[in-house]
């Protein structure tokens, strides 16, 4: 934890996606002037980069985080794992980080804005989670939002809402599409080619075997493609070797933003690299997986916010090499995918403008 004396800004997030739009501000805010940041990760992400060192307790949970929207099996499991002493720990932090930060971001939804608000420093409010294309933020939701100082959402129509209702939220930009700023780029070996993203959770490694398994039935069809699975920087390369063997895949831990551009095709169970995707005007096609409880809601949620870029089909592999055959073989639905995708997301530039609200509340704190 960093001494009161010096300037720091302590970043809470929860989910491995939120993590990411939370280093990307942080690096942000460091351009900008001297100061420190670090990161407390709710769900246990752990980040470990330069310049944005994690603190506070933190322990990987099953759900992962995803326990939204009514998901009771995945809270009771996230109980059994130890989440209620994980919980009592994480306020303990919180509550001693008072007087030892000159400002707090809160990333994601509004259990990390109130937690966030324990701090008692000026609170910095940046919503990943809700947007009015899904769900609007209900009175309950706005009430907790009335405690940050600054209130950045995820889209225009979503700010315009809360705007509507007494809460001064602002969309400067979409931070996700700031996330695939890099000037590396692969090299891809065909002219068609596949970007496959099963995740940064647990269950990636399982997604990773069902995506390949679809791939698998792709080649079946005769179809000649490059498929490169991203594999996330927290997860174990080395659990990946079934799939990448099942399915002729090349891996890459590299940054997204490497391995989106020039993609045909993204075939994702992910959440943050799936709407990375389809902000590059990538295509994106996910599985409908019956043994996956999360899917009922988690996909819903991802359909509102994608529109017509995202294309769910089934995750038994014949029937959904089938489908996603005949959208490669579409390429004027592709297109059309590809600017729906970009149209939902947005631009660029949010990085920036928040971590320029950030450090103006810490100068005037």
């Amino acid at each position: 934890m960093t001494e009161p004396s010096t300037p720091a800004i302590l970043f809470v997030s929860n989910g491995h996606g939120e993590a990411a739009i939370a280093a990307r501000i942080a690096q942000e805010a460091r351009a900008l002037g001297e100061l420190r940041t670090e990161h407390f990760g709710l769900v246990g992400e752990r980040l470990g980069a330069d310049g944005f060192p994690d603190v506070g307790p933190r322990r990987a949970m099953p759900s992962g985080g995803l326990v939204a929207m009514g998901n009771v099996r995945a809270f009771g499991r996230d109980v059994g794992a130890g989440f209620l002493g994980l919980f009592a720990r994480q306020l303990g932090f919180l509550r001693g980080a008072r007087g030892h930060y000159g400002g707090v971001v809160a990333v994601g939804d509004v259990y990390a804005c109130a937690l966030a608000g324990l701090v008692r420093a000026p609170l910095t409010y940046v919503g990943t989670a809700k947007s009015v294309h899904v769900a609007r933020y209900g009175p309950a939701e706005r009430r907790i939002l009335s405690g940050a100082r600054r209130i950045f959402v995820r889209d225009a129509a979503t700010a315009a809402d809360l705007r509507a209702h007494g809460v001064p939220a602002e969309a400067p930009g979409n931070v996700i599409v700031d996330l695939l700023a890099s000037d590396l780029r692969i090299e891809w070996q065909r002219a068609l080619r596949l970007v496959l993203l099963p995740g940064s959770r647990d269950r990636a490694y399982a997604d990773a075997l069902r995506i390949a398994a679809l791939v698998a039935e792709l080649r079946r069809h005769g179809l000649q493609f490059d498929a490169v699975l991203s594999i996330a920087p927290n997860l174990d390369a080395s659990r990946f070797a079934p799939a990448l063997e099942l399915g002729g895949l090349r891996p890459w831990s590299g940054p997204l933003g490497a391995l989106l551009p020039g993609a045909s095709l993204a075939i994702g169970q992910s959440g943050t690299a799936n709407e990375a995707a389809a902000a590059q005007g990538v295509p994106v096609v996910a599985l409908e997986l019956d043994d996956a409880p999360r899917d009922s809601w988690y996909r819903k949620r991802q359909v509102g916010l994608l529109g017509d870029a995202l294309l769910i089909v089934p995750g038994e592999p014949s029937r959904g090499a089938d489908a996603v055959a005949a959208l490669l073989a579409d390429e004027v639905r592709r297109a059309r995918m590809g600017a729906a995708g970009r149209e939902r997301m947005g631009g660029p530039g949010g990085a920036h403008a928040i971590a320029e609200a950030v450090v103006g509340l810490l100068h005037a704190a």
